[in-house]
């Protein structure tokens, strides 16, 4: 099982639109694909289930943030648990030996960031907080241990626009991060500090691992592996990306930190505009002679090379 981080900084980059057709790509290949919505917007949820579906049948007992809240995080219920199967989607994959199952978010999630900080407060002693610091970020990534998840390939966590404590127990649990990014400034300007601030959460997390307290034996430390930036909405004139964005593309290529895919998410709004609307990705539902389709090939494609080299920034 590899579990990859979809994140930025920055809001309104595609990030939903690429997670939700890169798991149905990837689960159309034969693959078992688990998606995990850690955005309070809870567009992923919403791209295989209506607000009403989602109202009546998860809302109450089946989201992401019965795990969270509570004492600690996995002491309500264990989070396999809250797994649910999207039945449109998984119509259209019925034939290819796929399946895509979904971990659905919350509009409160937003609340649990703060629930979170409290938790780490009140150590009375430099091992009780590293203690309360290993037991708070890892505990996604432990309870991703469980032997029901072991019959996934990829497990995709689609996290909100910012580094709050849930986002950084999905990094902490992550093999990989991806970094969508519209070509534009103010998309590309906290990929800098997106990558400082993964480097800083991984010394400090493998630091309190190896000098840690006695009882922590089952913590692991981690590694951030980039796979790198992927730019999404991009405009295509004369099969490729108009000047000025092909600019900030060539940009970030030379002078960030982290490799640039190849591949490209292109603006759609008669693909990607819609949806949500019918429950099954773009990838999915186009002609397979699509340009959408054969690009998003592609892509999916270099990810799942790029994860299987074990790609390190």
């Amino acid at each position: 099982m590899q579990v990859i981080a979809v994140m930025n900084y920055k809001g309104a980059v595609g990030k939903t639109t690429l997670t939700a057709n890169l798991g149905a790509e990837i689960a159309g290949r034969g693959r078992k694909v688990l998606l995990v919505d850690l955005d309070p917007q809870a567009n992923l949820t919403f791209s295989f289930y209506s607000v009403e579906q989602w109202r009546e049948d998860l809302r109450k007992d089946t989201t992401i943030m019965r795990w969270y809240e509570g004492d600690a995080p996995g002491r309500e219920v264990d989070l396999h648990e809250l797994i649910v199967t999207p039945p449109l989607v998984n119509a259209q994959l019925a034939d290819t030996g796929g399946r895509l199952d979904l971990i659905s978010s919350h509009l409160k999630l937003i609340d649990i960031d703060l629930r979170l900080a409290a938790r780490l407060g009140g150590g009375t002693t430099l091992g009780e907080s590293k203690r309360k610091f290993l037991d708070l970020h890892g505990c996604l990534a432990r309870a991703l241990r469980h032997e029901a998840f072991q019959e996934y390939d990829v497990v995709l966590i689609d996290c909100a626009p910012n580094f709050g404590l849930v986002t950084k127990t999905a990094i902490v649990a992550s093999d990989y991060v991806l970094v969508p990014a519209k070509a534009d400034y103010l998309s590309t300007l906290g990929i800098q500090y997106l990558v400082g601030n993964c480097d800083d959460l991984v010394s400090e997390y493998n630091d309190y691992v190896n000098h840690g307290t006695p009882g922590r034996a089952g913590d692991q430390t981690i590694e951030t592996r980039f796979l790198g930036v992927i730019f999404t909405m991009v405009k295509i004139y004369a099969s490729k990306p108009i000047g000025t964005q092909q600019y900030y593309i060539e940009e970030i290529r030379q002078n960030s930190q982290m490799p640039v895919l190849a591949g490209t998410m292109r603006d759609s709004p008669r693909y990607f505009g819609d949806a949500g609307e019918s429950g099954v990705p773009a990838v999915l539902r186009a002609p397979v002679t699509d340009e959408v389709v054969a690009e998003f090939q592609t892509l999916t494609t270099e990810i799942l090379e790029g994860v299987e080299a074990g790609s390190v920034r």
